[in-house]
């Protein structure tokens, strides 16, 4: 007696159409992937408060989500979780967190008070950092990579350039009142950090230093402490300092480099950084 529908044995002569097989994944490989959603929803929520008019929550957001964006790639190394999907979920996620978010809370705060001028200033930073996000992925998938790169960036990095371009929002937030003159002061600014994202300046990264010496290590476990204390109840002047000084760090990463590496750019036989890490054909 024949059955109504025809029998498939696994691995049988019919087993492709029944398309592809479910198969378990392992939880560590979900969780990188699920930070990296996390960051966007936080960015584009940031922006949804900014247009509402809720600035301090919306600073909050885009921060929190450069904070996710920028541990995901650490998360997924540490879990052993790596993945090609992931790494395109990472690039597509930077550049709305690093640079959409930011620009458009900075935009509906204070830009907009410089009418035309603020939202070419927006839109000079988010495609600074478009170049600049393209430029690092393409360094970082070169398999020869010069020394300097386990402890410098080329140009501010991604997330350093988010907390700093929001600058002018940390001091607004202190009582300071956006107008037309704050708005064009704040364009410039704007201006300035995406010269910085795409400029050849050496940047300290801090990768090479993975040890502390053992008498440091409380030290700095309470300034860390200190900082986060400070942060919760002196929010925008900690934002403040934080931006500042960082900004204040960059001449001297810069002539740290000079001196360990020699001028910058490099002597013409190497390859610059920038030229370093552009495929040969365009060299």
């Amino acid at each position: 007696m024949e059955t109504p529908f025809p029998s498939f044995e696994p691995n049988g002569p019919n087993d492709e159409a029944r398309g592809p097989r479910l198969r378990e994944i392992p939880l560590r490989l979900i969780v990188p992937n699920v930070i990296t959603v996390l960051a966007i929803c936080a960015g584009l929520s940031g922006v949804r408060l900014a247009f509402e008019g809720r600035f301090e929550l919306a600073v909050a957001m885009v921060l929190v989500a450069a904070f996710l964006d920028g541990i995901d790639g650490r998360v997924a190394r540490l879990l052993k979780a790596t993945s090609k999907f992931g790494a395109q979920m990472d690039s597509l996620a930077d550049i709305v967190n690093f640079g959409v978010a930011p620009a458009l809370v900075l935009y509906a705060y204070v830009l907009d008070q410089a009418r035309s001028l603020g939202w070419i200033a927006a839109l000079i930073y988010v495609i600074a950092m478009g170049m600049r996000l393209a430029r690092f992925n393409v360094m970082s998938e070169r398999e020869v990579k010069t020394s300097w790169q386990s402890e410098y960036f080329v140009g501010v990095p991604a997330p350093a350039g988010a907390m700093l371009v929001l600058l002018p929002m940390y001091v607004g937030l202190l009582g300071i009142v956006p107008d037309h003159t704050i708005g064009l002061i704040s364009a410039a600014y704007t201006v300035l950090i995406a010269f910085l994202l795409v400029s050849r300046l050496p940047v300290w990264s801090g990768k090479s230093e993975n040890r502390v010496r053992r008498d440091l290590v409380l030290p700095m476990i309470l300034i860390v402490v200190l900082y986060v204390a400070t942060l919760m109840s002196f929010t925008w002047e900690t934002m403040v300092v934080t931006a500042v000084g960082y900004l204040c760090t960059l001449p001297f990463g810069a002539r740290k480099w000079q001196k360990k590496y020699g001028n910058w750019p490099l002597h013409p036989d190497h390859p610059t950084p920038v030229e370093d890490g552009l495929p040969d054909e365009k060299k």
